[in-house]
C-alpha cells in the first residue's frame, strides 16, 4: 500500500518555499513556525487516567458503555498491542507521563521528571511564551510535546489532574486549565475537563484563529477514589459510600482473571493501590469487586460523554476531519484481576493500554498490533504534522502502522515495576510468548512466569482453576492455561525468553539484574 503521508518529503520541502515566499521574517518569531496557508492537521490527544483497555468494547468489554470512543474505533483503528514501558516509582503515572510528553525511556525519565515541584494553583503564574522563550537545545523540555508543537507553529493547550505528571512540560502549554477531579459533581468530575476543551474551541471560533492546534486533553478519572454520577452508578449497579457486604446482581460480572488473592506478595509493601483504595481498602471479596467495577464503569461513560461533546464541536467547527484524534491512559489497572487492586503489575490488563485513533489516512474500522510503547507517540505526533523527529528521542513513529503499510514498530517489548523493593517485577513479550520475573521483598519472592498469550490471553494461573474461583467467575480454565515456567516441556523456550529479557534490560539501561542473571552484563546505555 501506497504510504498516505498528510506531508511526504516533497510536500514538505513545497510547503517551506511557499512559506519563504509568503512570509517575512520580520512577521514572525525566528524560534517558531508561521501559520501557512497550506492546513497542517490538528492533534487531538485525549488521555485517561488508570485504564486498562479490557475496559472498552473495541477490546471485547461488552458491559461498559462508550458510544463516542465506540465512533473512534469504528472510523478509525485500534492497537491491541499498546504498553507503557514501566515505572520506577509506585505512582506509575509519572514516569509515564513523562514518557509521553518527551519520549524518552522509563530509566532516563528518572533523571528529570521531578525537576519541577507540583503546580499549586494559589500561586501558580502561567508564563509560557516566556519560558519557551529561554529553552535552549540542551535543555530536554526543548524536545518536549508542547515545545515542539509551539515551533511548528501550533496554538497548544492542556486541561488535566494537577499532579504525578511532567511539569517540566506542562507549564510550555499556551493554554492551561489544570485541576484534580475526582468528584461526581460536573464542576468536580470529568464534565469540568471536558469544558475546559469546549471553552478553548468556542474561543478559537470567535477569533476565528487559523493556526493549527494542539490539544492535550486529559482526565482524571478512572483513577480512584471513583465517585461516579448518580445516573450512571445506579446504571452499573454501584454505591460510592456503604459499600454492600453481598454482591448487587446489576452490578458488572467478575472479570474473567478474578482472584480473592494473589499467589504472592508483589514486593511493595504498604502500596497505596493495594491497601488504601476508597471503598475496598484490603478487600477482595465479589461484592467489593464488583461494586468497584461499577463506579470504574460509571466513571469511564462520563468521560466517554465528555469526549462526545468535543467530537460534536469539532464537527460542528469543520475541523473534525482535519483533526488526528488519539485516545489513550497513562497505563491500564487491576481492579481484581489476579487479586490486585493497583497498577503496579505487568500482567496484560495493568502492562497494556488502549489505542484508538482517528484522522486523515486511517483506514475506517482497521486494526494493528502496533508493539507501541506510550513514548513512541511523540515520535508519531511529529511524523504525522511534518516536524523532524529528534535524535533524542528513543520512542519510534507508528505512522507506518496507522497508514496500513506496517503491523508493528517493534518485534520485542520490555517492561518494568521497580517501585516497590528492588529489584522488582520484569516483563518481555515477543509473539506471542511472555515471560514475567519478580524478584522482591530481599529475595523472599522470587518467582517465574511463562505464558503462551495465544493459548492464555488471559494469563490463568493454577489458582484460576480453583472450584470457588470458578463458581465466581463462572469461567472454567483449560488445563493448558497456567504459568509455564516449571513445565518441563517450555524450558528450552523459558531460556530463550530469559536471555531476551536480559538483552532488552541491557539495552534500555536497567541498573538492576535479576538473582538468576550475571551480575556483571553491563548495558548498552
Amino acid at each position: 500500500m501506497k504510504r498516505k503521508f498528510p506531508f511526504s518529503p516533497f510536500c514538505r520541502t513545497c510547503f517551506l518555499i511557499l512559506a519563504c515566499t509568503l512570509i517575512t521574517e520580520s512577521a514572525v518569531s525566528q524560534d517558531r513556525s508561521p501559520v501557512m496557508s497550506v492546513s497542517k492537521p490538528n492533534i487531538l490527544f485525549i488521555f485517561a487516567d488508570d485504564q486498562s483497555p479490557l475496559t472498552l468494547s473495541a477490546y471485547g468489554n461488552d458491559t461498559c458503555q462508550t458510544p463516542n470512543l465506540d465512533r473512534l474505533a469504528r472510523e478509525g483503528m485500534v492497537l491491541d498491542g499498546a504498553y507503557h514501558m514501566g515505572s520506577w516509582s509506585g505512582a506509575v503515572c509519572l514516569p509515564s507521563r513523562t514518557m509521553v510528553q518527551t519520549s524518552i525511556n522509563v530509566w532516563r525519565t528518572q533523571d528529570i521528571a521531578k525537576r519541577y515541584p507540583r503546580m499549586k494553583p494559589a500561586t501558580y503564574v502561567h508564563q509560557p511564551r516566556k519560558l519557551l522563550a529561554e529553552l535552549a537545545p540542551n535543555d530536554p523540555d526543548y524536545y518536549s510535546m508542547p515545545a515542539l508543537f509551539y515551533r511548528a507553529g501550533y496554538d497548544t493547550y492542556r486541561t488535566c489532574k494537577i499532579g504525578n505528571t511532567y511539569e517540566g512540560a506542562n507549564r510550555l502549554y499556551l493554554g492551561r486549565n489544570d485541576q484534580t477531579n475526582y468528584g461526581p459533581e460536573d464542576e468536580t468530575g470529568s464534565w469540568w475537563h471536558g469544558e475546559q476543551v469546549m471553552n478553548y474551541l468556542e474561543e478559537r471560533e470567535k477569533e476565528t484563529k487559523d493556526d493549527p492546534f494542539l490539544i492535550f486533553f486529559g482526565f482524571t478519572h478512572p483513577h480512584d477514589p471513583r465517585y461516579g454520577k448518580p445516573d450512571l452508578l445506579k446504571k452499573y449497579g454501584a454505591v460510592n459510600d456503604n459499600i454492600p457486604t453481598t454482591p448487587n446482581p446489576d452490578a458488572p460480572d467478575l472479570q474473567p482473571n478474578y482472584l480473592p488473592a494473589h499467589p504472592f506478595h508483589h514486593g511493595h509493601p504498604g502500596l497505596r493501590d493495594e491497601v488504601a483504595v476508597q471503598g475496598v481498602l484490603l478487600k477482595r471479596d465479589e461484592a467489593t469487586v464488583r461494586n468497584e467495577l461499577g463506579r470504574e464503569y460509571a466513571c469511564i461513560e462520563n468521560i466517554d460523554r465528555q469526549v462526545g461533546r468535543v467530537l460534536e464541536k469539532l464537527e460542528a467547527m469543520g475541523e473534525l476531519d482535519n483533526t488526528y484524534i488519539f485516545y489513550s491512559a497513562d497505563h491500564g489497572i487491576s481492579v481484581g484481576r489476579h487479586g490486585f487492586m493497583g497498577k503496579q503489575n505487568l500482567y496484560e490488563h495493568t502492562w497494556r493500554v488502549p489505542m484508538l485513533i482517528r484522522g486523515p489516512g486511517i483506514k475506517a474500522g482497521s486494526r494493528a498490533q502496533g508493539n507501541t510503547y506510550l513514548m513512541d507517540l511523540l515520535p508519531t505526533f511529529c511524523d504525522l504534522i511534518g516536524t523532524e523527529i529528534p535524535a533524542t528521542f528513543d520512542g519510534l513513529s507508528f505512522t507506518p502502522v496507522l497508514m496500513g503499510e506496517k503491523d508493528t514498530v517493534r518485534d520485542v517489548l520490555y517492561g518494568v515495576y521497580n517501585g516497590g523493593t528492588k529489584p522488582g517485577m520484569r516483563s518481555v513479550k515477543k509473539g506471542d510468548w511472555k515471560l514475567i520475573k519478580y524478584d522482591v521483598l530481599d529475595g523472599y519472592v522470587r518467582e517465574t512466569q511463562l505464558f503462551n498469550l495465544k493459548v492464555n490471553p488471559n494469563e490463568f494461573l493454577i489458582q484460576h482453576h480453583d472450584p470457588n474461583v470458578v463458581a465466581m467467575t463462572g469461567i472454567k480454565p483449560k488445563p493448558n492455561q497456567i504459568n509455564l515456567a516449571e513445565t518441563p516441556a517450555y524450558a528450552a523456550k523459558r531460556k530463550e525468553m530469559e536471555a531476551l529479557l536480559l538483552s532488552e534490560m541491557i539495552k534500555w539501561g536497567d541498573p538492576y539484574r535479576l538473582w538468576d542473571q550475571p551480575q556483571d552484563a553491563h548495558n548498552g546505555h
